[in-house]
């Protein structure tokens, strides 16, 4: 059990953060259920749109009739305020926060090439100064000043323990017709990393998960096909596949696991 902690769960009203705040929740952790409804994305299924326009209320009911306590709270990662906003709302509904799970994404799909849609006929669009902005505000800049946060509260009131989760994705060879998003996520290892070594005084752990395929409600048929066929995958996950490994990570059995990336197959 990892009971008597408090999460801050970021892009939890869906996918792979609604089922780890879930499975945190069973657990006995207390969990901050924060979420962001940016408004349908027209190159994703409606699976995955409808799921994004939820207000976590389900997410906090399944907490809640599990035994646990969570609170929810719409916010926009983009504005730098965001993060200050969510740990004093953690702090007066839950109490201290002393597990933050990076999960949220500004995903956007875009590209060097000349070309209007991927593969799987997704559509993209060029690199430019709004795709960078978009990706990187919520990806990059985000979960920096939420560690930030985290840290400042966590030295301040002389805790002892602490756990740090990011996700990820790509690889040092770039993100091909994902680029910003690869680059953003890049970005954010690089932060986790620089927290694993600092804040180790302090008693905190920090790393990052790098899940497989994982269907959120935008995988299709192709992209099963894609990843039987492909060398680096061995299956589609599923989010509480994902989820009960990030649970085991901030869990005290995990204690010794710390800057580093671990990739799921």
């Amino acid at each position: 059990m990892i009971g008597s902690h408090v999460a801050l769960v970021t892009g939890a009203n869906q996918g792979i953060g609604a089922a780890t705040a879930m499975a945190l929740g069973r657990r006995g952790v207390a969990v901050l259920v924060t979420f962001y409804r940016p408004g349908d994305d027209a190159g994703q299924e409606e699976a995955y749109n409808r799921a994004r326009r939820g207000d976590a209320s389900d997410v906090v009911a399944a907490v809640e009739s599990a035994g646990g306590r969570a609170h929810a709270v719409e916010a926009d990662l983009a504005d730098p305020a965001s993060a200050a906003t969510l740990f004093d709302a953690a702090e007066e509904r839950l109490g201290p926060v002393d597990i933050l799970v990076n999960n949220a994404s500004g995903w956007v799909q875009d590209t060097f090439k000349p070309a209007a849609t991927d593969r799987f006929g997704r559509p993209m669009r060029p690199v430019g100064a709004e795709t960078f902005q978009r990706q990187f505000a919520v990806d990059a800049m985000a979960p920096a000043l939420l560690i930030a946060e985290f840290s400042r509260r966590h030295v301040a009131r002389g805790d002892t323990w602490g756990r740090i989760v990011g996700l990820t994705s790509g690889s040092q060879h770039g993100f091909p017709e994902e680029v910003s998003y690869g680059a953003a996520k890049a970005a954010q290892e690089n932060y986790t990393m620089s927290a694993s070594a600092e804040l180790a005084p302090y008693g905190v752990t920090a790393n990052t998960v790098y899940p497989p395929v994982t269907d959120t409600g935008w995988v299709t048929d192709e992209v099963r096909a894609a990843v039987a066929a492909s060398s680096d995958h061995t299956h589609v996950a599923s989010p509480e596949e994902v989820a009960d490994v990030i649970a085991w990570m901030v869990s005290e059995e995990a204690k010794l696991l710390t800057g580093s990336i671990v990739r799921l197959r």
